[in-house]
């Protein structure tokens, strides 16, 4: 597809290079588990092709499924182009997606040190620390990568924005700080519309698809972006431990990356208002959200194409009121994972970053919030009305919606 091309025309047509010549407009799905062989001999050298990282030999058979499906690779496909890669591996789940990355990055070089910026979302957060793949693990800030290296380390684990406060870190300075080790980066949060860290520098761009990509609540998966080489090395792990992403989720995610661009814009937009509101509520004593801080370091304007819509809040009466408000909400889903189209509020310290040790897990007055297409004024009385439980305003002040959100009905 042409270089020329707008990202949202890339979003819509990425992937579906070969529907004309299947005589089909709609994405299809392929749910064999099993093909048919031309013969034993293609057969097997198509085997060793795909288990070895490779693709199906076009005399040959995809042969089965835990090695290749075309509904999977259409969708690989489509998220490569998005993120300017050469390729790009899907998963069963984003930690499936994490934990394969480790692997044939150990597996190839032999070391078994990994560098973790943090903050970062507790399920990798533990994983590393787990010491269940053979792994060391340093954790450091951003600006502590460059001492945190060693002899034996062969990657770096970094995520920005950060789960769950919103941090940015320049993907740049921690590629020249990592040297020659190669740097993956969870691009969750941003997705490939606004951010593309393969850009700069970095060796791999991570997702948990289940969030923005797939963008509804409906399916569970991760993928790599990433070079070809380093595309084969997590094929090989996909294939030998099973890891597959189902063909039914590959097609909700590929239909998902259709409306990716403007779910995200529209999103974008609502969590501006909501934090324009939250900004001078008093009961919430900080508000994190990209930008805020006036961008003192140009991260923002340099890396990224907007803010996101993730925001995280401190909540003023510490953890008594940000269990209150995450309970007292009601068009709010109390419930953890993000990207949706409808909003959701979670407590991070209590779920997504348990596992993680006490004095690196988010502060218990933090609430995170991720903002969906619902429109902006409903969010914000909803959260006002929850505030009010607090009893810190009385009811009707508590109600009281700027007009303009509340009645802002326009699309």
């Amino acid at each position: 597809m042409s270089a020329a091309l707008h990202p949202d025309t890339v979003a819509v047509h990425s992937g579906r290079a070969d529907l004309t010549e299947l005589g089909v407009h709609a994405l299809p799905i392929d749910l064999s588990t099993t093909n048919p062989l031309p013969d034993i001999e293609r057969g097997g050298e198509s085997y060793e092709a795909m288990a070895t990282g490779g693709r199906p030999p076009a005399d040959g058979s995809m042969v089965y499924a835990r090695l290749w499906n075309p509904t999977v690779a259409r969708f690989e496909d489509a998220l490569a182009e998005m993120e300017h890669a050469e390729a790009a591996v899907a998963f069963s789940s984003g930690m499936a997606a994490m934990t394969a990355v480790i692997l044939a990055q150990t597996a190839s070089t032999g070391l078994r040190h990994v560098v973790g910026v943090r903050p970062l979302y507790g399920g990798t957060d533990h994983l590393l620390g787990s010491g269940l793949l053979g792994v060391e693990t340093t954790y450091c800030h951003p600006s502590g990568v460059r001492s945190a290296m060693r002899p034996d380390t062969g990657l770096v684990v970094v995520e920005t924005p950060a789960n769950p406060t919103l941090e940015l870190v320049d993907i740049a300075e921690i590629v020249a700080a990592a040297g020659s080790v190669p740097v993956v980066v969870d691009n969750t949060f941003a997705t490939p519309v606004l951010q593309n860290p393969l850009d700069h520098g970095a060796a791999m761009s991570l997702h948990s698809a289940t969030k923005y990509l797939g963008g509804h609540g409906d399916v569970i998966a991760g993928v790599v972006a990433c070079s070809e080489e380093t595309a084969e090395a997590l094929r090989r792990v996909r294939a030998v431990t099973g890891g597959l992403l189902h063909p039914l989720g590959a097609y909700l995610l590929h239909r998902g990356l259709t409306t990716l661009p403007v779910r995200m814009r529209q999103q974008q937009e609502n969590a501006r208002q909501v934090v324009q509101w939250l900004i001078d509520q008093p009961e919430v004593d900080e508000v994190f959200f990209p930008g805020l801080d006036g961008d003192p370091r140009g991260i923002l304007e340099r890396q990224m194409r907007g803010t996101g819509a993730m925001i995280a809040m401190r909540m003023g009466g510490g953890y008594a009121a940000a269990s209150a408000v995450a309970s007292s909400v009601s068009l709010f889903t109390h419930a953890v994972s993000l990207g949706g189209v409808d909003s959701l509020i979670q407590h991070p310290a209590a779920l997504t970053h348990r596992p993680v040790p006490a004095d690196a897990r988010p502060d218990a007055d933090v609430l995170r919030l991720s903002i969906g297409l619902e429109n902006a004024g409903d969010l914000i009385s909803d959260l006002a009305q929850a505030f009010a439980s607090l009893g810190a305003r009385n009811s009707s002040s508590a109600v009281a919606v700027d007009a303009e959100l509340a009645g802002s009905w326009s699309i």
